[in-house]
């Protein structure tokens, strides 16, 4: 068996860490920075706090990020980059803001249109801005992935990018930052790093290491989501979800995620359902099918590695974990007629679903929703 390693985004970890940002900035010999938040950090005063302690390391701030980043956004940021000289760019909140920034931070250094690059398999020039990333949500990883998924709402398109210049120089996780998270997100991006992980592991593209990592970062989401869920207030918990997310990420960045993360685009993209619940949906259902089939093996490892007797325990134990965070386990609500289910089965099939071990057919996923549908 062959397989590389590469991980080139250094990790700090801890609490307080965030105030960091001016030190981390000067040590990557970055000046004119561009702070990228969610909306919220900007209610919040967050932002305007990371700012002024920056002591003018960040000279510039955009804001306009939605949940699901639409390419406009993209390339509104972009331009602020180049209207004003921005030599860093610093990615603050969920997955959303990096993956703004991210793209962002890469396309400023063209005159092009970030939808030059969105799903067309063009690739996008080496040459990019150092990003800082800093998460606020125990979920996507992105901190340390090479991705950035965006959307096209005026294309129905929902899409990832794939570039080595989207690694970040740095990573500050602070789990301090993760405090103030509502029990939903906690619960959406929760299931997100489990699904990161799982699907890492079984991915065709698994290789020692990240199965490793995959290993550690699910017995901790077993072990601490539904206590930071029950109770916000649990440091500990908070911590280790913190701890499981930046390691999950790292678990699925080489191998890609695989069948869950493919069918969570259109239920995100069509039915607006948050990507890590739309993960979560279907994962419990692609662990039944990928221990039956080709490398099944690998699932009941993994199930016996994490406590589990075997595949179908780890299936029913992940379904129990979705109802007790209150997350979506089935879609009986939208009532699905037969041309939704139909054009569910056509989109779903994204490049990440041939990442899957068993193959999927249409014939599978159609099962599969209407199962979830009726």
């Amino acid at each position: 068996m062959n397989w590389d390693y590469l991980q080139p985004v250094k990790i700090y970890f801890g609490k307080g860490r965030v105030q960091e940002i001016k030190k981390i900035a000067q040590e990557l010999g970055c000046a004119r920075g561009l702070l990228v938040a969610g909306p919220f950090f900007f209610k919040s005063g967050l932002a305007e706090k990371i700012m002024k302690e920056s002591e003018g390391m960040l000279v510039a701030s955009f804001g306009d990020v939605s949940p699901n980043p639409d390419v406009t956004e993209v390339d509104a940021c972009a331009e602020i980059i180049r209207q004003n000289d921005i030599g860093f760019v610093v990615a603050l909140g969920g997955g959303s803001p990096m993956d703004c920034a991210k793209a962002a931070a890469s396309v400023a250094l063209t005159q092009d249109s970030i939808r030059k690059y969105h799903g067309t398999g063009v690739a996008l020039p080496a040459e990019h801005l150092p990003l800082i990333a800093i998460p606020t949500t125990a979920g996507t990883g992105s901190e340390v992935t090479c991705v950035s998924v965006l959307s096209d709402h005026a294309n129905g398109k929902k899409a990832p990018i794939v570039s080595e210049g989207f690694y970040p120089k740095a990573a500050i996780i602070d789990p301090e930052l993760t405090y103030t998270m509502p029990p939903a997100v906690t619960a959406g991006t929760g299931i997100d790093v489990l699904s990161h992980a799982i699907e890492g592991y079984w991915s065709k593209g698994h290789q020692p290491i990240c199965d490793t990592l995959a290993i550690h970062a699910a017995a901790l989401v077993f072990k601490y989501l539904y206590r930071a869920y029950e109770n916000p207030s649990d440091e500990e918990a908070r911590e280790k979800m913190c701890e499981a997310s930046v390691i999950a990420g790292l678990a699925f960045t080489l191998p890609k995620t695989t069948s869950s993360h493919a069918c969570s685009f259109p239920l995100t993209n069509i039915y607006h359902i948050p990507h890590g619940e739309a993960c979560g949906l279907t994962l419990d259902y692609f662990v039944r099918i990928n221990a039956r089939g080709t490398g099944s093996e690998r699932v009941e490892t993994l199930a016996k590695a994490l406590g589990f007797a075997d595949a179908e325990a780890l299936a029913d134990a992940i379904f129990a974990l979705k109802q007790k965070l209150g997350l979506r386990c089935d879609l009986k609500d939208l009532h699905l007629e037969e041309e939704q289910i139909a054009e569910l089965v056509k989109i779903s099939r994204h490049p990440n679903l041939y990442n899957n071990p068993v193959e999927i057919t249409d014939e599978m996923l159609d099962k599969m929703y209407r199962y979830l549908a009726n």
